[in-house]
């Protein structure tokens, strides 16, 4: 097995900036594709790495009858040349490659989801990106993978760090933990 063994070892605040991805797929093999995704960030951004434990959550705001999604959350430590706009670029192409349309319906199923979630302690709001994302901290299935990696990551301009905030949190979202997102 490669990769971090499920359940995975939390890690405390780390001392570096890093970088918070979470994925999310529905169609198309969805285990696979955050698999895929998960291999193709370690192998981009090796510094620091940490991948959570495959999860399936239950649709959240998606159209009726939206199939259940597989969630992970991968962090990297943040690379010292590369903006934010330029990954959600490279993170919109993955997207396209694994099928997902430009054009689609409010919270539609995808084949791939991949959401910059923090990137070091940039906070930002443009019509092209807002970071930290603007939802994540009410997401259980953001949360939940990401409080197995980094339970003490406090992020900009969030109130408690991610196991406070999850503890915290109201929701209906139904999660169970699949295994590991990496795998040989």
């Amino acid at each position: 097995m490669i990769g971090l063994a499920s359940p995975a070892v939390p890690l405390s605040q780390p001392a570096r900036e890093v970088v918070v991805v979470a994925l999310g797929a529905n169609l198309e093999n969805p285990v696979q594709q955050v698999r895929d995704t998960c291999r193709r960030l370690r192998h981009a951004f090796p510094g620091g790495f940490h991948a959570s434990s495959l999860w399936s959550s239950s649709p959240v705001d998606c159209p009726p009858g939206a199939p259940p999604f597989v969630n992970a959350v991968t962090m990297f430590d943040e690379p010292p040349d590369l903006a934010p706009e330029a990954l959600l670029e490279q993170f919109q192409r993955w997207e396209r490659e694994a099928g997902r349309p430009a054009i689609r319906g409010l919270n539609a199923p995808r084949p791939l989801d991949v959401d910059l979630i923090v990137f070091g302690r940039v906070r930002q709001s443009s019509p092209l990106l807002t970071i930290p994302h603007p939802r994540a901290h009410q997401r259980r299935f953001v949360l939940a993978p990401l409080a197995e990696i980094a339970p003490h990551l406090h992020p900009p301009g969030w109130e408690y760090d991610v196991a406070t905030t999850l503890e915290r949190l109201v929701s209906d979202e139904i999660l169970a933990r699949l295994g590991s997102a990496l795998t040989a």
